[in-house]
C-alpha cells in the first residue's frame, strides 16, 4: 500500500480558496478525494485518472473545485475556490486500487480506494 499525507487544510472565510496537497509514498494509478463533515457520511469530492487524462468531480463541486497531478512528484492536489460553508469538513486523499472501472471510483463510495490519508480539516466561515 502507497502511504499519503495531506497537507494544506485551513480556515477561510465563504468565498476564498484553498488548495490541498497530497503527497504519495510512491507511484499512483487513480487518485481521489473525499471528505467528511460533522455527523454526516463520507462523500466523494473528486478523482483523477493516472495519467490525468480523466477527472471527475461531484456535482456539489463541480466548477469551483479542480483536481491536478504531478506524476513526477507523486502529488494530487485540490484546487477549491469560491468555498462554501457547506464545504467545511475533513478531506482525505485515497489511492484507487488498480484494475478497477474509472465509474467505480466515483460511484462506490470509496470502496475502490484502498489507501487512505490521515486527513486535513477545511473549515469556511460564513
Amino acid at each position: 500500500q502507497v502511504h499519503l499525507v495531506e497537507s494544506g487544510g485551513g480556515l477561510v472565510q465563504a468565498g476564498g480558496s484553498l488548495r490541498l496537497n497530497c503527497a504519495a509514498s510512491g507511484r499512483t494509478g487513480t487518485m481521489g478525494w473525499f471528505r467528511q463533515a460533522p455527523g454526516k457520511e463520507r462523500e466523494f469530492v473528486a478523482a483523477i485518472s493516472g495519467s490525468g487524462g480523466s477527472t471527475y468531480y461531484a456535482d456539489s463541486v463541480k466548477i469551483r473545485f479542480t483536481i491536478s497531478r504531478d506524476n513526477a512528484k507523486n502529488t494530487v492536489n485540490l484546487q477549491m475556490n469560491s468555498l462554501k460553508p457547506e464545504d467545511t469538513a475533513v478531506y482525505y486523499c485515497a489511492a484507487g486500487i488498480p484494475g478497477r472501472s474509472w465509474t467505480k471510483y466515483y460511484t462506490s463510495q470509496g470502496a475502490d480506494f484502498g489507501s487512505w490519508g490521515q486527513g486535513t480539516q477545511v473549515t469556511v466561515s460564513s
